[in-house]
């Protein structure tokens, strides 16, 4: 595997609007509906973006350290990300972070293309199964998102006051 071509690429169509998908990745209580129970989200640059996937857990399972790398509102979302516990020792200390892209584009329909790339993994055999791991944690990632907006109900499906 060729380390500038290993990443997971991940796409949905989701009928909805580009701005209540923008606020489902940005405001913590709306990530908190889809993604992960617990959630420290500063939608800035250099801010967190923490995800805590068993509530009350520090220790593992977890985001915490990560920041926001890049933000475009409506356009592009850029984090570092840290791997479940199962890969922490390859993929989890500062100097190892892989990172996840998310670009959102705008549809004539007024649905929305969402895009995932997660990049900086590396090569052999663990890290084929790091890989193999992401790609069905995306897709399932991006059906709940598409899942919980197209319901019609519930705070995702409304813009923020």
């Amino acid at each position: 595997m060729d380390d500038t071509l290993a990443e997971v690429k991940q796409e949905i169509i989701i009928n909805a609007p580009v701005e209540l998908i923008w606020h489902a990745w940005t405001i913590p209580d709306r990530v908190a509906l889809w993604f992960a129970p617990e959630t420290n989200i500063e939608a800035k640059v250099g801010g967190a973006y923490e995800l805590y996937f068993i509530p009350g857990n520090r220790t593992g399972m977890n985001t915490m350290g990560c920041k926001v790398l890049k933000l475009e509102p409506f356009k592009d979302l850029v984090f570092e990300w840290k791997a479940p516990d199962q890969f922490s020792s390859l993929m989890n200390e500062e100097e190892k972070l892989t990172i996840i892209s998310v670009n959102f584009v705008r549809l004539e329909d007024n649905s929305t293309k969402v895009t995932t790339r997660h990049t900086g993994f590396k090569d052999g055999e663990e890290w084929t199964e790091a890989i193999t791991w992401h790609e069905m944690a995306w897709s399932g990632v991006l059906k709940s998102l598409k899942n919980a907006l197209e319901t019609g109900k519930g705070d995702l499906c409304c813009q923020p006051e």
